[in-house]
């Protein structure tokens, strides 16, 4: 059976990691790669219109450049690397897709254009344009300017947020691994695959970080917290093995993550966050009153985090953890004058006319 078939997936991400595209030695795998984009035109012909996150810029930048620990001893040695390794990538990628009849784009993005919110609609537009014009859009995070402070950090998460910024049906996460088990397969030969994941939270303590190859930056943790994030916009994801010739030509073992209740837009994009410029943290009552769809008013926070403006995203934190996320209404210093305050003491405290909650229903998502 083919994973996100043409029939039932119209517009599909799929995110190739480094140690699928590149080999110890820093040189592309292209009998490898041909055999993917063999895949991936087969699908364009079914009518599927497929984007591709791809790793490999920084390992085969790395190489041109001589570079130890494959171009990540530094900051400043992996943005080198992959403002070198970018250029290999990009012309592999079009060339291998020109002899299949199909046409590549390239597009880099950071973390601050799938955040900001005119950012990312700016590059949900592009990306639905590109799709819709048949094009196979090749979307990499932009490591040549990205510091740690604003990067994805993997392309699993920055694959889960394209999905959402361009509609996507499904993801698959190629990896060197053919899914999650209860345990690492590598340290125990007694680990259990797991087909079907209906709620992370249940599987959550079986990832761990390693990357398989070490080529990568991620490991599990991530390719789970992509899941949480595709999910959560309504659509699936799978992890699914790149160890083998064609990947994509169906009938391989993987993981699948069922699909939530597809959420609006907007609250798909908030709940999908990576960054928050603070935090809210709320009493029980509060946390009860989110779940049955309310606003979050002041008199149930009790305290505030950071620096943020009105605007911003925060996250909303229960006595559990965190509970939402949302555009706070009030700047950090005016909303902790109105902890636990009730909303018609507001405009005395304020000396101006209030909002109506601290963060309001519409700006806000669950998690």
């Amino acid at each position: 059976m083919t994973l996100f078939s043409p029939a039932s997936t119209a517009r599909l991400i799929v995110k190739v990691g480094s140690a699928l595209l590149v080999d110890p030695d820093g040189a592309v795998r292209r009998e490898w790669l041909a055999g993917l984009v063999k895949d991936i035109a087969a699908r364009t012909r079914d009518g599927q219109q497929v984007a591709i996150v791809s790793s490999g810029a920084i390992a085969l930048g790395a190489r041109r450049l001589g570079l130890a620990k494959g171009g990540r001893a530094s900051l400043e040695d992996a943005q080198a690397a992959a403002a070198t390794g970018q250029i290999a990538l990009s012309q592999t990628w079009a060339e291998l897709l020109g002899a299949e009849g199909l046409t590549a784009a390239q597009m880099l993005v950071t973390l601050g254009d799938l955040e900001d919110r005119r950012r990312y609609l700016n590059a949900a537009a592009t990306l639905g344009r590109l799709l819709g014009l048949g094009v196979v859009p090749i979307i990499n995070e932009n490591d040549s300017v990205a510091t740690e402070e604003i990067r994805f950090g993997d392309n699993d998460r920055l694959a889960a947020r394209v999905a959402q910024a361009a509609g996507a049906q499904g993801v698959v996460l190629l990896s060197d691994v053919d899914g999650l088990y209860d345990a690492n397969p590598s340290h125990n030969p007694d680990a259990r695959h797991i087909p079907v994941v209906e709620r992370i939270d249940a599987v959550a303590a079986m990832a761990d970080t390693r990357s398989a190859s070490g080529m990568g930056s991620g490991g599990m943790v991530s390719k789970l917290s992509a899941a949480r994030i595709a999910v959560s916009a309504g659509i699936p994801l799978a992890i699914a093995s790149g160890r083998v010739d064609r990947p994509l030509a169906g009938g391989q073992r993987h993981t699948l993550f069922v699909a939530e209740r597809t959420a609006p837009a907007r609250k798909a994009w908030l709940a999908g966050g990576l960054t928050a410029a603070g935090a809210i943290h709320i009493d029980a009552g509060a946390a009860a009153a989110l779940n049955g769809g309310g606003s979050l008013l002041a008199a149930g926070a009790v305290r505030i985090e950071g620096g943020f403006l009105r605007g911003d995203l925060v996250t909303v934190m229960g006595p559990g953890g965190a509970v939402a996320r949302g555009l706070s209404e009030y700047d950090a210093g005016d909303a902790q004058r109105l902890l636990g305050r009730r909303s018609d003491e507001h405009e005395a405290i304020l000396g101006y006319a209030p909002r109506t909650a601290l963060v309001h229903r519409n700006h806000l998502a669950l998690l």
